[in-house]
């Protein structure tokens, strides 16, 4: 699969940063990825700093990136402005 527009392919998984317009929005954000990840159980990595979320995918079991990480990097990206 090819590298969702704004990711970038980092030693074996995907990440992102987003930059949301207030720390309440930022958590909002996080809260939506919280959210997809439990129903398809399978969980990012995410930081926080102030407005900044950084996500980052992979698949821990198979030691690298696989098609869900694709998938939900590109899922994550609907649920900034949900």
């Amino acid at each position: 699969m090819s590298v969702p527009p704004g990711w970038a392919e980092v030693d074996g998984g995907l990440e992102r940063t987003y930059e949301l317009p207030s720390f309440a929005e930022a958590i909002g954000f996080v809260n939506r990825v919280a959210e997809l990840a439990e129903q398809e159980n399978h969980h990012p990595d995410i930081q926080i700093s102030y407005r900044k979320v950084s996500l980052r995918w992979t698949t821990h079991s198979a030691g690298g990136l696989t098609d869900r990480d694709y998938a939900l990097a590109e899922r994550s990206d609907g649920l900034v402005d949900a």
